[in-house]
């Protein structure tokens, strides 16, 4: 093995050490990479050892055009747009509106409660994009209302983390919109490729609980004695409080679906359209108008820190031959373009277990996506493979940043214990939602192909 190989080994394993010690991630990533551009440079003029390109601080200053191209990028700055859209619509009382209501519909139906939990969780999906934001919301309306009804602790904790886990896939997404910009290929696309396996993912959800409730009424507990019969002013009601979030989903999915704007530019039309429910559901001041810009900037600075930690970790292990190190494996597992597929999916799976999903996109992803795209697989298809599976990253321990914020609102006795056991169903719901894909490609490529085709 020549030596710069063994150099990007060491990169690797250094990096994943030092990830373990609880360092912050974006200054790890830089540092390490610096620090093995000292030793490379080293190795290189002092003792003549092959580095690949990494030879000089020269050719490590071709960083710089790295980051004026992430600086510069059009589609990156919707990131900030999509994370205040969503973090607005978390203050504009929508979702509390439309608890109350979906509760009035549902709740007469076994596992009722559990059903309006999914189903708010997805319009949230549909019109937020902020985990984080969906799962402490739905916990908070929820998780009290459900206990009260005897659900058991485990199984009210998997449905508020798994519906809440759904903005992540369910375009607007900020994952996708990184992932498009990470392999170079159109956000639309990945948008549209995402609406069915999302939408689907969450009916497969409601299938599940539906069932748990028929066959375990102690865990999901039937319809109460006393529940008043369901009535059509209900049901109007319930749609009606629905209908700004639909609004808000037309407004930003459809007018990048139909081509009216850009996903940038849908991006300040759902930060706009946010400000304008949370002011006709008189929840706007100005110290909420302050409170989400700050929040919204502290999140763009978080994910821009580690953009550019990865991007300076990235380009020092290509120097160093990363690259030819990574292809030269997968070339040599002699698998075809379906096994590399697999191969991949069960590396980010295993890999979610221990790293956040900025990790995975931000590192993991451009370092695998070019050994795929050389077998001629559709991107968007594998793209939104690696998105369902990556969405068990928050769900799975010991990093899964959906059971934290959970943890952190849940009412007093739900413990952690119950936390984990009651992901454990829903994160084998979304290995089976990869299989499906995986099996039946149109799920994800019928959408983009009928918006994009001659007749479409």
């Amino acid at each position: 093995m020549p030596f710069y190989e063994v150099l990007s080994l060491i990169l690797m394993g250094c990096f994943i050490v030092a990830l373990f010690l609880g360092y912050p991630v974006a200054w790890l990533l830089a540092g390490v990479s610096v620090l093995f551009t000292a030793v490379a440079i080293t190795l290189t003029t002092q003792f003549g050892l092959d580095t690949f390109l990494l030879t000089s601080w020269a050719k490590f200053s071709g960083i710089i055009d790295r980051f004026d191209a992430i600086m510069s990028n059009w589609v990156l700055v919707s990131l900030p747009m999509f994370v205040y859209m969503g973090l607005m619509l978390d203050r504009s009382g929508v979702a509390d509106l439309m608890m109350r209501n979906f509760v009035k519909v549902f709740g007469g139906i076994r596992g009722g409660l559990g059903l309006t939990v999914i189903v708010i969780g997805i319009l949230l999906a549909a019109s937020t994009g902020i985990v984080g934001a969906s799962v402490v919301l739905l916990a908070m309306l929820s998780m009290p209302i459900m206990l009260q009804h005897r659900y058991s602790k485990a199984m009210a904790s998997g449905i508020v983390a798994a519906s809440g886990t759904l903005g992540i896939l369910i375009p607007p997404s900020i994952m996708l919109v990184l992932m498009a910009d990470q392999v170079s290929i159109s956000v639309g696309d990945l948008f549209m490729g995402a609406v069915i396996p999302g939408l689907l993912l969450g009916v497969l959800y409601m299938i599940y609980v539906f069932i748990v409730g028929v066959v375990r009424p102690d865990i999901v507990p039937p319809r109460p004695a006393d529940a008043q019969k369901l009535t059509l002013g209900q049901v109007g009601m319930a749609f009606m409080s629905a209908l700004p979030t639909f609004g808000l989903i037309l407004l930003v999915l459809g007018s990048i679906f139909f081509g009216i704007a850009t996903p940038t530019e849908a991006s300040g039309l759902g930060a706009a359209g946010a400000i304008l429910l949370a002011a006709l559901n008189r929840k706007l001041s100005w110290q909420v108008i302050r409170q989400v810009g700050i929040e919204t900037t502290l999140t763009t600075s978080f994910i821009f820190a580690i953009f550019i930690g990865a991007t300076v970790f990235a380009y020092v292990l290509r120097m160093i031959g990363g690259d030819e190190l990574i292809t030269e494996f997968f070339k040599g597992t002699g698998l075809g373009p379906t096994g590399l597929v697999l191969l991949v999916l069960g590396v980010v799976f295993v890999a979610g277990f221990f790293l956040d999903w900025f990790e995975i996109v931000l590192i993991v992803l451009p370092l695998l996506a070019p050994v795929i795209k050389m077998n001629g697989t559709d991107m968007t298809w594998f793209l939104i493979l690696i998105a369902l599976m990556l969405q068990t990253s928050f769900l799975t321990p010991p990093v899964g940043f959906s059971l934290f914020y959970l943890k952190g609102v849940v009412p007093k006795g739900v413990t952690i214990r119950d936390i984990y056991i009651g992901i454990i169903p829903f994160v084998l719901l979304q290995v089976a939602m990869v299989a499906l894909c995986l099996l039946f490609p149109k799920l994800i490529l019928w959408l983009p192909q009928q918006m994009y085709s001659p007749g479409g």
